[in-house]
């Protein structure tokens, strides 16, 4: 009796998913599917998403988008939730129709479930490092958390988790502060 084996699949792969509210992400051959996010994650997304945009119009420094096809190689894939790519990189990763390359920053948002958590903590994190992304943000609305991890010596490490009124901060943009707080508003 033989051990069943899933096969490995590629990015061409996912070009044969079907076209539906799902999101299909590919690690390490692996697919995984995740549904249309709830409410809760949209408003923190569209909370983010304005901040970047608007300290972005003062400070032209990168581009940000939000649920980006970003493709790291043949067998890793991902739809993060927000990406961050720096002026120095976006000819070289983000001149097409998707990220080809590790962004400087992305963004996840926590959907509830063991699975999503377990997915965006590990799964995630592991590839993120594997690839290079320099910054990588976990976003919990139902705990009001935002879990800040960094690369060090080719792996993303967490440097703090920030609740409420923690000042929330990056050295990929030294000008921008905001409380955690608002982050979850509204």
């Amino acid at each position: 009796m033989s051990a069943k084996v899933d096969p490995i699949l590629t990015v061409a792969d996912l070009d044969l998913m079907p076209d539906d509210d799902n999101r299909y992400e590919l690690f390490e051959g692996e697919v995984f599917v995740s549904r249309a996010p709830g409410l809760p994650h949209q408003r923190v997304l569209t909370n983010l998403l304005i901040l970047f945009e608007l300290h972005l119009k003062e400070h032209p420094v990168a581009k940000v988008w939000p649920n980006p096809g970003v493709i790291f190689d043949n067998f890793n894939a991902a739809i993060p939730d927000i990406v961050f790519v720096s002026n120095e990189h976006i000819d070289a990763i983000a001149s097409g129709e998707k990220v080809t390359g590790a962004p400087d920053l992305v963004i996840e948002i926590v959907s509830p479930g063991v699975e999503n958590e377990r997915r965006d903590r590990t799964v995630k994190r592991q590839a993120y490092s594997k690839f290079g992304v320099r910054e990588y943000w976990v976003v919990d609305p139902y705990q009001q958390t935002i879990e800040v991890y960094r690369l060090e010596q080719g792996q993303l490490v967490l440097v703090t988790t920030l609740a409420n009124n923690d000042e929330l901060t990056t050295p990929l943009l030294p000008e921008l502060t905001c409380l955690v707080s608002q982050v979850f508003e509204g």
